[in-house]
């Protein structure tokens, strides 16, 4: 008789979670075949779908919605007794999953997360960017990086080094045939590439000098949701584009884009990465805040 393991249980609640078997697959590690395969026997041996399954969607059964209320605290019950047991451990091991959306990713990989592999052979990093704000502990991941002011009020917070500053840029091929801006209010007039926020919400540019504040909603021809983009946008001559620094500081300095404004954006709140209270971190886990803490107290991020 089929006796289903953790790793089926596992597989069930990343489905309900993710909505997909491809992205469920993905975070599991495994094909997605494999992952369906396994939950045909799983529901086999129930006799019950938990599935309803079509090309294009898939969706908790009735019976589906029950297993996983269920089985879900007491999969969190379990994996909290392996971390307690994994706390004892000296020699940090084991598989360390940190959500960041692509810009922090990147501010982090080379000064802290390479150098924590380094130190730390014996941990796989699995570091997974987007960028929809996510709950960490529901979606299973051990660590968040973002901008400080977007940080769960429930969190520990550790501040990752020095404040965070926006560019308004164009290119020059832009600045031919539009004039430069001087106020932010000069934004209305100007064609604007527009950033949906992750909550679906379009983002308003928000600029401060001498205590003044101004909150533009721009207007443009095109609405994307993930920096990269915008910027190529920008680097196209489609509009004026607004970004952390660090994205286009080097367009920048190469010519191929012209910040404006400059003295409307001043310092913002910095990265922080963030984590839950638990009470039995693993060794991994307090190797990598520990290391963390130490690099930001020497202010080598970003």
């Amino acid at each position: 008789m089929y006796r289903p393991d953790l790793h089926d249980l596992e597989a069930v609640i990343a489905i309900a979670r993710r909505g997909s078997f491809r992205a469920a697959a993905v975070d599991l590690g495994m094909s997605t075949t494999a992952l369906s395969n396994a939950i045909g026997k799983l529901e086999a041996s129930l006799g019950v779908r938990l599935f309803n399954r079509t090309t294009r969607s898939v969706s908790l059964s009735d019976a589906g919605r029950l297993f996983v209320e269920q089985v879900g605290p007491a999969l969190q019950d379990i994996h909290g007794a392996l971390e307690a047991v994994r706390a004892q451990q000296t020699v940090p091991s084991g598989t360390l999953r940190i959500n960041a959306f692509a810009m922090a990713a990147r501010e982090i990989l080379s000064p802290l997360v390479l150098e924590f592999l380094r130190r730390h052979p014996q941990v796989h990093v699995d570091l997974v960017t987007e960028g929809r704000l996510v709950d960490i502990v529901a979606e299973g991941f051990d660590l968040g990086v973002r901008v400080a002011d977007l940080v769960p009020s429930d969190m520990i917070a550790l501040s990752l080094g020095r404040p965070q500053r926006y560019a308004v840029v164009g290119s020059p091929a832009y600045f031919q045939r539009h004039a430069t801006p001087r106020v932010p209010p000069d934004l209305l007039h100007h064609p604007c590439i527009r950033v949906r926020l992750p909550n679906g919400a379009l983002y308003r540019w928000q600029f401060e000098k001498d205590g003044q504040a101004a909150q533009i909603d721009v207007a443009g021809p095109i609405t994307l949701d993930e920096a990269g983009l915008a910027r190529i946008a920008v680097l196209e001559g489609i509009g004026l584009g607004f970004f952390m620094e660090q994205t286009v500081r080097a367009d920048i300095e190469a010519g191929r884009l012209v910040r404006v404004l400059d003295d409307w954006t001043p310092p913002r709140a910095g990265l922080c990465l963030y984590y839950p209270g638990r009470r039995n971190p693993s060794a991994a886990l307090r190797a990598f805040i520990g290391l963390a803490r130490a690099i930001a107290a020497g202010e080598t991020i970003g």
